[in-house]
């Protein structure tokens, strides 16, 4: 076993992504291909000395080719992913994965932060309430429910500004994915005629 996957254990196991053979998207697919076995580090790792994580520590196999998804950050609640470097990777690419990496980050942080201020603002709703023994009471669902409502009332703005920038970002990953495939159907293609000349 590597070092680096021993705390992994009880949190789950990471999931290799494989690409479909029969699906529609085959050219976006294998902008994905193995071409080399090197992972993306992660670079929110500085940030992590500073703030605790529950992203896991995993470490996919060194001759994977694949990107690699890891158990829900304690925070967040999203899966972080391992993303995969090939060897010879183009300009095009290495673009397309510094900007899924960045988009990762960025969500990982906004919904960390998020879940953050949601908790705190619902402890402070409920330590006002008590039941006659003196331990701390739940909200009920009305309650519950007048409260989350207030919550995104007062989050609406951002929300928004998030939604806003989560669109923006995904429509130019979708482009630079389509961007890659691309690039390599036409590599292969000259490839092809290369050795039809030959």
């Amino acid at each position: 076993m590597l070092p680096c996957a021993a705390g992994a254990r009880g949190r789950g196991a990471m999931v290799a992504l494989r690409a479909g053979k029969k699906s529609l998207l085959r050219a976006l697919s294998r902008s994905f291909a193995c071409r080399g076995c090197q992972l993306a580090p992660e670079r929110g790792a500085e940030r992590r000395d500073t703030a605790p994580s529950g992203v896991s520590r995993f470490c996919p196999p060194r001759k994977s080719c694949h990107d690699w998804i890891g158990p829900p950050d304690k925070y967040s609640n999203l899966r972080p992913v391992h993303f995969y470097i090939p060897e010879n990777e183009s300009p095009s690419e290495q673009k397309l994965r510094k900007l899924r990496q960045e988009t990762q980050e960025w969500n990982q942080q906004f919904w960390a932060n998020q879940n953050l201020t949601f908790s705190k603002t619902k402890k402070l709703k409920g330590l006002g309430l008590r039941t006659e023994s003196g331990q701390k009471a739940t909200l009920n669902a009305e309650e519950m429910a007048d409260f989350y409502k207030e919550f995104l009332s007062k989050n609406f703005q951002k929300h928004m500004y998030y939604n806003r920038d989560w669109y923006k970002r995904n429509f130019a990953i979708t482009f630079f994915m389509g961007k890659v495939a691309l690039e390599r159907l036409w590599n292969k293609l000259k490839q092809k005629q290369k050795k039809s000349n030959s």
